[in-house]
């Protein structure tokens, strides 16, 4: 497994920014692979992602979310194997550090070249500075789900 770790520093309380990273839907604005979430229920979502030219499809499973602290989650179905956890940390009454942890199976020799040259973790890192220009520049959160998942309620 490759393993990913990147932190950005976002100028929004700690609740907006953990507020916007509920709204999967929305990710395409800021995570420049993804084409289109689709949210199944309050734990699952359907991905949509063209990485390097190729489409893939996927499932994942949220497995622990806990407001203004946490969001995991695991795949469960489709063309890739992984694994993350986000989470947000309170600097100051208007400032967080959002931080990314990622494992995930390269599978295919062009995956695990790019996975090598860390091409995986220049991506997530454009991903958060993309997020942080979308959070900064809404001012606010397109939405919010503060509702928890504990580690035992998923599959």
């Amino acid at each position: 497994m490759a393993a990913v770790t990147q932190s950005i520093d976002v100028n929004v309380p700690v609740s907006t920014a953990y507020n916007q990273w509920t709204q999967f839907e929305s990710f395409p604005h800021f995570l420049d692979e993804v084409e289109e979430i689709r949210q199944v229920d309050d734990t699952t979502n359907h991905w949509r992602v063209k990485i390097g030219g190729a489409e893939r499809q996927f499932d994942t499973v949220i497995t622990e979310q806990l407001p203004d602290e946490r969001v995991a989650w695991k795949s469960v179905a489709g063309d890739t194997e992984h694994a993350g956890v986000v989470t947000f940390h309170r600097l100051s009454d208007a400032e967080t550090k959002v931080t990314v942890q990622l494992e995930w199976a390269p599978s295919d020799a062009l995956e695990k070249i790019g996975s090598v040259f860390g091409l995986d973790d220049h991506a997530v890192k454009k991903d958060l500075e993309n997020f942080k220009k979308f959070i900064e520049s809404q001012g606010a959160e397109t939405g919010a789900w503060r509702g928890e998942v504990d580690r035992g309620e998923t599959v």
